[in-house]
């Protein structure tokens, strides 16, 4: 079992697809990594002998991935929210930040609709 940031690669994939289990590693970096870490990226995770995970956790160390990551884009939305920019106001109303619309199609956001009581009509 490989284990690098302290995340369990899964045993049965790829080197490079294991990668992505690592928050900041896409397909693409992740054979970067691999390859500049002179691991072939074919290679099962469960197959890599322990010089080669050291490399490849060298070859990590190298790349902004996990925490700190994670706290640079909470920062991130934090500062935004705080200058009252418009992604911001956006963050804290809790709508979609990039320009998606609102009238429809939300509702992982919003979520789902709520349901507003009806005024009694007045019989005559």
């Amino acid at each position: 079992m490989a284990r690098i940031k302290n995340i369990e690669l899964p045993n049965e994939k790829q080197i490079w697809i294991g990668l992505t289990a690592i928050y900041g590693i896409g397909k693409s970096l992740g054979k970067t990594i691999c390859l500049n870490a002179n691991v072939s990226p074919e290679t099962k995770v469960k197959d890599l002998t322990d010089e080669e995970i050291t490399r490849l956790r060298k070859e990590v160390e190298n790349h902004v991935v996990e925490g700190d990551l994670r706290r640079n884009v909470q920062m991130s939305i934090k500062n935004k929210m705080e200058i009252n920019c418009y992604q911001g106001v956006r963050h804290k109303k809790g709508l979609p930040v990039r320009g998606q619309r609102t009238n429809r199609n939300a509702h992982t956001r919003k979520g789902r609709g709520k349901v507003v009581a009806n005024k009694k009509k007045v019989g005559k």
